[in-house]
């Protein structure tokens, strides 16, 4: 019994402790003591100011975002400039028909065959262009021009570059004298044929003849358009 009596003294004395102290806690009021109200306030005050602002996050999130858009569109600049330069010189390789406003003609009376002469037209454009056909001459105040001489039409279309020259050459007279209707003109035009061969296109060219004119009869006849002076001169 005595022991039962000590226990609930002990514990009576216990609970009367706690609330004695939270009394103290709560009951200071001269400012000496430190009230249990403003250490919970203060705690989560200094939590929050050493945590990082959300405004320095995102102004970070968005720097790094931006710099990879910035480099992406560079590239796509780089890649449309380059796709229309390389369709300009495509578009000014493509070939043109030679005529008279591209070319030089030049007419000169051959030695070597007798009663010929070459004609010789150089590209002086900047593209390459096609010689089609042969030569439409007409020499003086001829009405018509003369015929071609079919076995000389080469295999290709003559093909000039720029600076490269064709040629074609013309029998002016028969070697045997066996021509008629000799006369001695001293002018000279030279017209070009399209693709089709049947058309002349473009501007014609006036090429000088010598001063005493060429002599020229009824069998008057040109070649095709040649790559080389060898195969002009060999008809």
């Amino acid at each position: 019994m005595s022991s039962l009596r000590t226990s609930r003294t002990r514990l009576a004395g216990a609970a009367t402790t706690v609330v004695l102290a939270a009394l103290s806690l709560t009951a200071c009021s001269d400012g000496t003591g430190v009230h249990a109200e403003s250490v919970a306030a203060a705690t989560p005050t200094t939590a929050h100011a050493s945590s990082p602002t959300p405004s320095s996050a995102a102004g970070s999130t968005t720097s790094a975002a931006s710099a990879p858009a910035a480099k992406a569109t560079t590239g796509s600049r780089k890649s449309t400039g380059g796709t229309a330069a390389s369709k300009a010189p495509a578009q000014a390789a493509k070939p043109v028909t030679c005529e008279g406003s591209n070319t030089r003609t030049v007419a000169a009376p051959l030695t070597r065959p007798v009663n010929h002469m070459l004609l010789t037209v150089t590209n002086t454009g900047s593209r390459t262009c096609y010689l089609y056909a042969y030569p439409a001459v007409r020499f003086g105040e001829a009405q018509s021009v003369p015929p071609v001489i079919e076995d000389s039409k080469p295999q290709a279309v003559v093909t000039l570059a720029p600076g490269e020259s064709g040629y074609a050459s013309v029998n002016l007279s028969a070697t045997d004298g066996s021509g008629t209707n000799g006369h001695t003109p001293d002018s000279l035009y030279v017209y070009f044929h399209g693709r089709s061969g049947n058309e002349s296109v473009g501007t014609g060219a006036h090429p000088p003849l010598p001063a005493k004119g060429v002599y020229v009869d009824d069998s008057l006849k040109v070649t095709y358009w040649q790559q080389s002076m060898d195969d002009a001169v060999n008809w």
